[in-house]
């Protein structure tokens, strides 16, 4: 049994913030969290103390439900090589879970890729992000908002598929991306409700009362709000429209400053509150590389800076990190990190049917935690009480 005591440190516990805190971490699980001057000392544990350093805090580990790709991989290379790869690095931007994000693709390759990421959650994986299923973003969108999606791979919604695709990949789509008002969408969106799925609208040219439909079906949330939909008419709302003002919608939001402009996240932040946003990264598989060109979906991608675009400039994912998109977040809409935790981790596990293990700080929970500065630098990552990330220096 792995035994580890982190104290000293403000803990962003699930229900209180504790200034001078600890967290006591036994087998992968939170046993213990209270006020440094309660805590009890003598029992054999690794001791991590931080009571140097009033500017740190300990905050739950952040859950990505959308990323393709990180450190040179993508879900869509369909290896498990591929998948480890990019558990391995996300630990060091304080991502702690994860959904392996497909693309529109042929159904083979996208068979595959879900195939393989069945394999890969059979086994026994440790040091690294869980992962937790799949996010599935197409084929099943609108031609007319395909942004980097391949348009020539893109079809209906489809019941019968649907249900192929989730019992090969072991029942593990956790969420799946669609455009409800092409044919057959509503009937779909009923059957991922079925079978536990959260129904995401994107890449969509909904109408407001295909929203409202769709809401009515079982739909529940808006993927990368304003990116690839319908926008907000003062005569026809649209997506984003029905997004904004219906409460029953938890919206993605890309908090990179390009995706979407800040003060519009700021805007979005006010309409929403933070109970019914989840930040996301929409990462490709540049993030953690350098400048210049790559891959994804089949499509050439170039990356400078903070952009990665297709050649006639569609945005085509992005190389944001978690943990800056927080600080990001914070900066345009002046959330407080208890808002924030609510955005990046809270609310994702809530979504995810996985909120009683993971997403607070709370005794019997997965020891999925993150040491971040004021500044959201990631010091030290617990994935399952495993220390995975520690950054050199420190």
């Amino acid at each position: 049994m792995s035994k580890l005591l982190l104290k000293g440190i403000k803990v962003y516990e699930e229900a209180s913030t504790i200034e001078r805190g600890y967290v006591r971490i036994n087998d992968g699980k939170i046993v213990e969290v209270g006020k440094l001057e309660e805590l009890l000392e003598g029992q054999e544990e690794e001791v991590l103390d931080f009571s140097m350093d009033s500017t740190l805090s300990l905050l739950p580990g952040f859950i990505d439900g959308h990323i393709h790709g990180a450190d040179g991989v993508d879900t869509m290379d369909a290896t498990e090589e591929a998948l480890g790869r990019m558990a391995s690095i996300l630990p060091k931007e304080g991502t702690t879970s994860f959904l392996a994000t497909t693309i529109t693709q042929s159904k083979e390759a996208i068979s595959q890729a879900l195939h393989t990421i069945k394999k890969y959650q059979e086994g026994l994986r440790v040091g690294a992000a869980e992962l937790l299923g799949v996010h599935l973003e197409g084929p099943f969108i609108s031609p007319h908002r395909a942004g980097a999606q391949p348009v020539h791979c893109i079809v209906p919604p489809s019941v019968p598929q649907l249900d192929e695709w989730y019992v090969e990949s072991g029942q593990s789509i956790k969420v799946v991306t669609v455009a409800p008002e092409e044919e057959n969408g509503f009937e779909f969106v009923k059957r991922a409700r079925e079978l536990g799925i959260t129904v995401s609208i994107g890449h969509s040219d909904a109408r407001y009362q295909d929203m409202v439909l769709a809401y009515e079906c079982g739909a529940n949330q808006v993927t990368h709000l304003y990116n690839q939909m319908r926008g907000m008419h003062h005569r026809e709302p649209g997506v984003v429209g029905a997004a904004l003002s219906m409460d029953g919608f938890i919206v993605e939001l890309i908090p990179d400053g390009v995706h979407v402009h800040p003060q519009v996240m700021k805007t979005t932040f006010k309409a929403k509150g933070p109970q019914q946003i989840t930040l996301i990264t929409d990462s490709m598989r540049a993030k953690w590389l350098a400048d210049g060109r790559y891959e994804l979906g089949g499509q050439e991608v170039t990356v400078k800076g903070n952009r990665a675009t297709l050649c006639d400039g569609t945005l085509a994912g992005s190389v944001l990190k978690m943990n800056e998109g927080v600080h990001n977040m914070m900066t345009f809409t002046g959330c407080s990190v208890r808002e924030a935790i609510l955005m990046a981790s809270q609310n994702p596990a809530r979504q995810l049917g996985v909120f009683d293990r993971k997403g607070s700080i709370r005794v019997d929970k997965d020891a999925d935690l993150v040491v971040v500065n004021d500044s959201m630098d990631v010091l030290l990552t617990c994935c399952r009480g495993k220390i995975v990330y520690r950054k050199e220096g420190w």
